[in-house]
């Protein structure tokens, strides 16, 4: 059988982006049950794809209950419920067989990564607050996002003078906005932008210089969003809620690579089940941001084990 339950979890602090801000972490979790062995896997429905609790669940609740991970990838579309029971798929198969996802997979076996960790929008002052506070992790991600964020950028490099920095926009800045902070990314020495502009309005990116590298976030779901990219883009961020699972981010890994792309592994804000599948795409490509659980309250009873910003592989009784 498949079931899915909805859990919660409690943030460290709030979190804020562009769009909004939030104290906890709602989540979907899967969970295939055959043969008295348990697969499961979790997923955030995310607005801004038009997606709630309900409606995924309602999505997992229709599958058939003796579905397989291949013909998973036609019935659902990309997105968080095709991500929750692929991941359960996958994790029910490696307990079942004994075998390891990523040896399931065909992949090198996973070891540590080094995740970047995200300070979210806030006044400049407490921007550098955060960031001195965080100013000992190798890379820090910063949301912005608004007409307003020079002084935010200024005051993060203040508060953390050793940090590698990369910034998220959410889709917050007008072509205007962006094309007047790009020089100053660079003089403070922001590594890459990810989602400037707006995904339907991220055609101007191919008009204007892009002095540092940009990535592709909403812009980027999956193997068939590589096209529409051409011109605009340097990266794609993959996550698995936007890919609909392991499967399809593992493939679009492989195409967006062959493509030119350099990649970047993302995640919602969610729980360690959420980043364990993750770790497998997160092997070997240029920039990890599976930092979930570092900004929870709680966490898995089986939760990812940090050292500082290093990730390090899950344990098999959390998932595969």
């Amino acid at each position: 059988m498949i079931s899915v339950t909805p859990d919660t979890f409690r943030l460290a602090e709030v979190f804020t982006i562009a769009r909004g801000s939030r104290s906890e972490a709602h989540v979907l979790t899967a969970r295939v049950i055959r043969d008295g062995v348990i697969g499961q896997g979790e997923c955030v429905p995310y607005g801004r794809y038009g997606e709630t609790r309900e409606s995924v669940t309602a999505q997992i609740e229709a599958l058939p209950q003796g579905i397989s991970r291949q013909d998973l990838q036609d019935v659902l579309p990309a997105g968080a419920a095709r991500n929750a029971v692929d991941c359960a798929l996958w994790d029910w198969q490696a307990k079942q067989t004994g075998a390891p996802v990523w040896q399931l997979a065909g992949l090198p076996r996973p070891g540590p990564v080094v995740t970047a960790f995200t300070l979210s929008l806030d006044t400049p002052d407490n921007m550098r607050a955060a960031a001195a506070k965080h100013s000992f992790r190798p890379l820090l991600k910063i949301k912005l996002g608004t007409p307003d964020d020079m002084p935010r950028l200024e005051a993060v490099r203040a508060g953390a003078p050793a940090s590698r920095i990369i910034v998220d926009a959410n889709e917050g800045w007008s072509a205007e906005v962006y094309a007047d902070l790009a020089p100053h990314l660079i003089r403070l020495g922001v590594e890459m932008v990810e989602q400037p502009l707006p995904a339907g309005q991220d055609d101007l990116l191919s008009e204007i210089d892009r002095p540092l590298p940009v990535c592709a976030d909403e812009s980027c779901h999956d193997r068939a969003s590589l096209p529409g990219l051409a011109g605009k883009y340097d990266m794609v961020n993959i996550k698995l809620d936007k890919t609909g699972g392991l499967t399809e981010a593992l493939a679009l890994r492989g195409a967006a690579q062959e493509a030119g792309y350099k990649v970047m592994v993302g995640c919602m804000v969610g729980s360690s089940l959420a980043m364990a599948p993750a770790m497998l795409v997160a092997q070997g490509v240029d920039l990890v941001d599976l930092d979930g659980p570092l900004l929870l309250a709680e966490d898995r009873d089986v939760p990812l084990r940090f050292d500082g910003s290093t990730v390090l592989p899950p344990a098999a009784d959390l998932w595969g």
